[in-house]
């Protein structure tokens, strides 16, 4: 059965909710127990939410990869706010992390050319820290193609 749209809905906050409160993004029966629900019902929205590119699964299961802007997995780029830490799953989400939680973010990453280590600060519209050049090596139309990898 296909889950309505409200339902998909109270698991993408939830989600969001856990993943602000723990650090981390939550496993299909963390958000079925906090919601009373089974885990196979969130796993059918977790499948609904990635359809609409909201979440990017782990390859073969219901199970996140991506709550953009966090990641489930350990990533190059930490993102520190106040004493908390997440992953973005790239600059750009982890530049995001701070805007999502309206909080001043320092991010710790490494030049993927020579292994430099980089440290910024996002504090609303402004970027401070080291410099760099950030480098797409695939176009935006072809992210999703394969979003893991881009």
């Amino acid at each position: 059965m296909r889950p309505s749209t409200e339902f998909s809905s109270q698991v993408r906050l939830q989600v969001m909710r856990q993943v602000i409160e723990t650090g981390r993004v939550p496993r299909s029966e963390e958000t079925a127990l906090a919601l009373g629900r089974t885990p196979a019902e969130v796993g059918a929205a977790h499948r609904l939410l990635a359809e609409a590119h909201v979440f990017v699964l782990e390859p073969g299961t219901s199970e996140l990869r991506m709550a953009p802007p966090f990641s489930a997995i350990p990533t190059p780029f930490e993102v520190q706010v106040g004493e908390r830490k997440w992953w973005g799953n790239c600059i750009w989400d982890a530049m995001g992390i701070g805007a999502a939680l309206h909080a001043e973010a320092r991010i710790s990453s490494r030049c993927p050319d020579c292994g430099h280590a980089i440290s910024i600060t996002v504090n609303g519209p402004t970027v401070s820290g080291d410099s760099g050049v950030v480098h797409f090596a695939v176009p935006a139309a072809q992210w999703w193609d394969d979003i893991i990898y881009t």
